[in-house]
């Protein structure tokens, strides 16, 4: 099992962002709470951030701190308590026929035109769907960050088979964390995102690390939707994690 390195809070920097539109309610005005990108131990505060609530996005890591909503629930799930329902031990039978390697965050042809593909489809107009390579990097690779590509591939005799999903994982001492899951919308009725969280949560488990971090959760949204269905969810209130039943909050 990993460990969390110890460092002495007095010497983290925090800043805020200035006032941005809010990346799930466009309508709604954001901030955010952000980690001194040029602090050279940045990946050893990482660490720790993840327990008070904080996401990577590339270099950044940020928690949301808005004047006027608190809709952003941090989320984890408890890795030995977590045991997957029905639907869940449908949808990994359902994609036993795929090969999964875990691999270097390096950019690949492949990678980026699954990338653009999924954009295309998921998120048509929303300003994501014009991205390339540089955006690619910008947003998922970081410099300093232990981050996996976690890819899901069709199996395939002698050759390295069809790329269907990529799950972008970051590694911690203590966690893994979800950062983001492209992949083949042909392929959609496979239920990938939620075969990709079932395989983070097998290999945190593998590793010895008690925690999956999924980022946030926010009630009424439908792209958090899928987090409400994994059990052993805990949530953070500001102080402590606790368990969580979205049906609840």
């Amino acid at each position: 099992m990993g460990t969390t390195p110890s460092r002495d809070t007095d010497d983290l920097r925090l800043f805020h962002t200035g006032v941005h539109p809010c990346g799930y309610w466009p309508e709604r005005a954001a901030r955010d709470l952000v980690l001194d990108p040029r602090d050279p131990h940045l990946s050893d505060w990482y660490a720790l951030a993840l327990g008070w609530g904080f996401r990577r996005s590339g270099d950044i890591v940020y928690r949301p701190h808005c004047m006027s909503c608190r809709a952003c629930t941090p989320v984890r799930i408890a890795v030995d308590r977590f045991r997957p329902d029905r639907g869940q031990r449908r949808c990994l039978a359902r994609n036993s026929d795929l090969r999964l390697r875990v691999c270097p965050a390096e950019r690949a042809d492949e990678h980026l035109a699954l990338y653009r593909r999924y954009l295309a489809a998921r998120h048509a107009g929303g300003g994501m769907d014009g991205h390339g390579a540089p955006e690619f990097d910008q947003f998922l690779v970081g410099s300093w960050s232990n981050t996996r590509f976690l890819e899901f591939r069709l199996a395939a005799a002698g050759a390295p088979g069809e790329l269907l999903a990529v799950a972008v994982t970051d590694m911690t001492g203590d966690a893994l964390s979800a950062v983001y899951t492209f992949f083949d919308p042909d392929h959609a009725a496979r239920g990938l995102g939620t075969y990709a969280i079932l395989q983070q949560l097998e290999w945190a488990a593998r590793e010895g690390r008690p925690h999956l971090y999924l980022g946030y959760w926010i009630a009424g949204h439908p792209r958090m939707d899928y987090k409400r269905r994994f059990r052993a969810l805990e949530a953070y209130d500001g102080r402590d994690w606790a368990p969580f039943d979205p049906e609840a909050a």
